[in-house]
């Protein structure tokens, strides 16, 4: 069974910073590409970070020098580490897997992160 496995969020107020991450179990780790996406209430879900063919990491604009993801294979897992927090960085995080050669692409169930003083 594929898990995705998020955890890391919580309550921090702004400025401050958090580390989430994302174990994964069931699948061939070094298959995938690992990404974050966030939704806000009321909005979109949107790409905040992932990883790239290239090897260099792939930012919306808006976390750009703040975040940071980054992946342990051995542990089977992704983190991204956020740090400089906004109130506008409130959101519910997710990761993706998403396959390198066609093979399904698999979501985690989220965790919360609130940014207020």
């Amino acid at each position: 069974q594929v898990q995705l496995a998020e955890s890391g969020g919580g309550l921090v107020q702004p400025g401050g910073s958090l580390k989430l991450s994302c174990a994964v179990s069931g699948i061939v780790f070094s298959l995938y590409r690992m990404a974050w996406y966030r939704q806000a209430p009321g909005k979109q879900r949107e790409l905040v970070a992932t990883e790239s063919r290239s090897g260099i990491p792939n930012y919306t604009d808006s976390v750009k020098g703040r975040f940071t993801i980054s992946r342990d294979n051995p542990k089977n897992t992704v983190y991204l580490q956020m740090n400089s927090l906004k109130p506008e960085d409130t959101a519910v995080y997710y990761c993706k897997g998403e396959s390198t050669i066609g093979l399904p692409t698999y979501w985690g169930q989220g965790t919360q992160v609130t940014v207020s003083s």
